[in-house]
């Protein structure tokens, strides 16, 4: 039996639920099963390259439904979780009982652990750690941005390899890692050691451009990374300069694509009155009522800056 696991590339709960999944599967359905990964990325137009369905068996974790009838399983969490409305028609219309979708669930690694123990009879105790930090770190449950962006813990470490992470073979060691020991060990070990450092030091050199770059107007924080080689970054870093703001907008571009961030501060001093899921759903985007993003082209910037322009304009506070 071999079987394909598509999870969200470059994210905590992708990686983590991609893990939780692996460990049901073998449990539940096929012990000597031989699983292959594949990381799955927002790209303009969202389209699958279905050919990457080509297991005896395939699902898809923290990411979008596809309506393919090659996909065995499916969990997502995200509010923006179909590409049009015929494929959540399609969804709707499945009988299998091997696809879910729950969009109030902070993380989708707590969301297939509850799933498969429901309806499954899975519970793994080795588990318990993992699901927690995924939780944490993608519902944005932290204590405050320094927690988040000091980055003391060993699972905030881990993230930032797993964010900053090239190498999909890489990540997919992670995946297999977080199937048989703990957050602890798997940062002390030499392979993630020999990322840590170097993944540090962009970090904060990351940062110090972020707080060099950002705007604070009515609300909003903002600055554009185009030209400065960063792809990505945490994400709570504009918060840990600017407590005062509510929303963060942000572009940034890489080879395959023109991204726009869109964020809200979980301890802004004034609350979020905007779905950012339905705003970036406008331009083609989607994601959390919390947190959100829209992909374009990687040649759209002058694009990417005129939406850019507009979500601010919406989200900037009247006074």
């Amino acid at each position: 039996m071999k079987l394909r696991i598509l999870y969200h590339g470059n994210c905590f709960d992708g990686v983590s639920s991609a893990a939780i999944f692996t460990k049901f599967y073998r449990a539940k359905v096929a012990s000597d099963a031989e699983i292959s990964y594949t990381p799955t990325m927002h790209r303009a137009g969202n389209a699958f390259d279905r050919d990457q369905l080509d297991g005896d068996e395939n699902a898809i974790v923290d990411f979008k439904y596809c309506p393919d009838e090659r996909l065995t399983w499916w969990f997502d969490h995200h509010q923006s979780a179909f590409l049009s409305d015929d494929d959540e028609r399609h969804f709707l219309a499945d009988t299998s009982g091997k696809k879910f979708l729950d969009t109030h669930s902070k993380s989708c690694a707590e969301f297939i652990a509850r799933i498969t123990k429901e309806r499954f009879d899975f519970e793994d105790d080795s588990l318990a750690e993992l699901i927690e930090w995924a939780h944490i770190i993608d519902g944005a449950l932290y204590e405050s941005p320094a927690q988040c962006v000091e980055l003391r813990s060993a699972a905030l470490k881990l993230m930032q390899v797993i964010e900053g992470e090239k190498d999909p073979g890489f990540v997919e060691k992670i995946i297999r890692m977080l199937t048989e020991k703990s957050l602890d060990e798997i940062v002390e070990s030499g392979q993630i050691q020999a990322k840590i450092e170097p993944i540090l030091e962009q970090h904060w050199a990351t940062a110090e451009v972020i707080r060099k770059r950002a705007v604070s107007e009515r609300g909003v924080v903002s600055f554009d990374l185009a030209g400065t080689g960063i792809e990505g970054y945490n994400k709570f870093i504009p918060y840990y300069y600017h407590p005062e703001a509510t929303y963060v907008v942000s572009l940034s571009q890489s080879d395959f694509r023109t991204k726009i961030s869109v964020g809200s501060n979980p301890w802004a001093p004034r609350p979020r009155e905007h779905n950012i899921a339905e705003l970036c759903e406008r331009y083609g985007g989607g994601g959390h009522a919390v947190v959100g993003a829209v992909s374009l082209p990687p040649n759209a910037l002058d694009l990417g800056r005129q939406y850019m322009g507009e979500i601010i304009d919406e989200l900037r506070f009247a006074d």
